[in-house]
């Protein structure tokens, strides 16, 4: 972590203001993540449009982000969260591990489309500092939903089948004493070894594996049922014996009021600008050839990331014009062949990775870490989510990186950003139960559980990228390193924040039952928009099919959409089918979710 005596609080956008124009529910969340980023707030003004963010002040502003909740989708399909969640995929994801379409219980959506209007601002002002010319960036709700089933969307079109069947089920487990709590290991014999401590058989856990690890990738887990009744046949006190022998993290799931009595952080990141060791750094222009729309160009950006949050972080980076360089093992990223694949490379690893460039270093020796600090002294950011410790003990970390290249933006993203003494291993899951979240998604009447969509692990590489390219604003503002910390606990504190403000007011922080319940037709299901629920709920439509059902909503005046039930599908959809495309291995690729002007 960055320390008091070599660094500062970061303010990338003193003396901006902002003002908001629209729909409150599409630019709260803007501004206040501009807000904590040093603007100051001139209020709301009057507008026709769904939402607007406008930056004031110096360098040629102002800087607008027009926000949109159907960006490439018909304006009477996505109309708010639930309909875009319905209609972009994130309904059925979330639904596989109940075997039907759910929609999720918080604004998933609206909350990832308005990082991504905050990304979009800062890579503008960034554009601006090295000679751009942009003006207006444009993003959506349902890109926000494209992008983030992107890798489902990906798997779920590719060339073979999935390395596990789809099949609802799925932990967390409860115990004979009523403790539900969650399991997590990234190792197969933790997980066998684990399963007999509590007294079951090693071929029977040994078969259980690999539905449980592949949740990550298919959002569901079909286990046997006979590992739910052994827990369910002993105590907590039983369980967490089995998980000290094993090596295994549990967790157990919290409440949003046990997680409202607890310290929370006001932002979802954290900047640390170092003190200036040399004169300050001289602005990168851009290529002369760059587009408005890379606002990144010549920029380098080192990846050391696995599985998700810190791919998806450098990911977005390199959709804004930088080279990404990702840092891999010997022999390659092993995920590049998990199935199922298109060519010879995995669909999920390609929705995250396509793009980039790969280095494959032993960063375990000495040779690996000093061609690794080579590489940093020509690059303007190093990302990678190692586990805790990782970084400090092979001479990685900030300092050390910083002493190389003084002007180095340094970003870690974490589980737990080193917030909660005593949290179990920082995955996604894991940090849904902890905080609440895994109660917060599902409406009352429910049994609290995390999604098996992986929430964090998009939100947190999403709130990544914004952090980063925060960094790399101050950077060309003031000439100075930064050091960025992000985590998924950051992710699940901005999700759970509306449940958390109705229990500190004593209302129920979670949704009424049957919140977002899609409502069946007789070929498949139609979902509302949030403010026509309750006169949709007694309406008859299982006689109808799917279109006559929307039809015979709209005409009581209540907006309804298709909801997706399965992703192959979408790029036959008429409601997407212009904006996805394939790269060059024949894989589904989800548009940009910026549009700059």
């Amino acid at each position: 972590m960055a320390h008091p005596a070599t660094a500062r609080a970061a303010h990338p956008l003193a003396g901006i203001g902002l003002r908001t124009a629209g729909s409150p529910a599409l630019t709260t969340t803007v501004a206040h993540h501009l807000t904590l980023l040093g603007a100051a707030d001139l209020g709301s003004a009057a507008s026709d449009g769904p939402g607007a963010v406008s930056l004031t002040g110096a360098g040629g502003l102002p800087l607008t982000a027009a926000i949109a909740w159907a960006a490439v989708a018909p304006a009477d399909e996505v109309t708010d969260e639930a309909t875009a969640q319905a209609a972009t995929g994130v309904a059925c994801v979330h639904g596989r591990r109940s075997g039907e379409p759910r929609g999720l219980a918080v604004d998933y959506l609206t909350t990832a489309c308005a990082v991504l209007a905050v990304q979009g601002l800062l890579a503008g002002l960034i554009g601006r500092a090295r000679g751009s010319a942009v003006e207006t960036v444009r993003t959506g709700v349902d890109l926000a939903g494209l992008l983030s089933v992107g890798q489902y969307l990906a798997a779920a079109d590719a060339e073979d089948d999935e390395a596990v069947p789809f099949a609802p089920g799925g932990p967390p487990f409860t115990t004979a004493d009523g403790v539900c709590f969650e399991v997590e290991t990234l190792d197969p014999a933790v997980w066998v070894a684990f399963w007999q401590a509590l007294g079951v058989a090693g071929r029977l856990a040994g078969s259980a594996w690999r539905s449980f690890q592949f949740r990550y990738a298919t959002a569901c887990s079909p286990l046997p049922e006979e590992l739910r009744a052994r827990v369910h046949a002993v105590d907590w006190e039983s369980v967490r014996r089995a998980a000290k022998e094993s090596g295994a993290s549990l967790c157990a799931l919290r409440s949003l009021r046990d997680r409202l009595a607890e310290p929370r952080a006001r932002a979802p990141w954290r900047l640390s600008a170092g003190l200036p060791a040399l004169p300050a750094l001289p602005a990168l222009p851009l290529p002369p050839s760059a587009e408005v729309a890379r606002p990144l160009a010549g920029l380098t950006v080192l990846e050391a990331g696995r599985r998700i949050q810190a791919p998806l972080a450098a990911y977005v980076l390199g959709l804004l014009g930088a080279d990404v360089v990702r840092i891999e093992p010997p022999g390659g990223d092993p995920l590049r062949g998990m199935p199922p694949t298109c060519g010879d490379l995995s669909a999920r690893w390609l929705a995250l990775n396509r793009g980039k460039r790969a280095v494959e270093i032993d960063i375990k020796s000495a040779a690996g870490r000093a061609e690794l600090r080579d590489l940093v002294r020509g690059a303007d950011v190093f990302v990678h989510n190692w586990a805790p410790g990782t970084a400090e003990r092979l001479g990685l970390d900030d300092g050390d990186l910083s002493a190389v290249n003084p002007g180095l933006v340094y970003a870690y993203t974490s589980g737990w950003a080193g917030r909660l003494a005593g949290a179990p291993l920082g995955t996604d899951f894991m940090v849904q139960a902890r905080t609440g979240l895994g109660e917060a998604v599902r409406p009352a009447g429910e049994p609290p559980a995390p999604s098996l969509m992986t929430l964090l692990d998009v939100l947190g590489g999403l709130l990544g990228a914004e952090a980063i390219l925060a960094g790399l604003l101050l950077r060309e503002r003031e000439g100075r390193g930064v050091r960025v910390d992000s985590s998924l606990l950051g992710a699940a504190e901005t999700l759970t924040e509306p449940a958390l403000r109705r229990a500190a007011a004593g209302a129920d922080p979670r949704r009424p039952a049957g919140f977002r319940r899609p409502l069946p037709t007789a070929d498949g299901w139609v979902a509302v928009a949030d403010d026509c629920a309750g006169q949709a709920g007694a309406a008859a439509l299982t006689g109808l099919d799917t279109a006559g059902a929307v039809t015979s909503l709209r005409r009581r005046g209540l907006r309804a959409t298709a909801v997706t039930t399965a992703l192959d599908r979408l790029p036959s959809d008429p409601r997407f089918t212009s904006a996805l495309t394939r790269d060059e291995h024949g894989a589904l690729a989800v548009p940009v979710p910026w549009r700059f002007a």
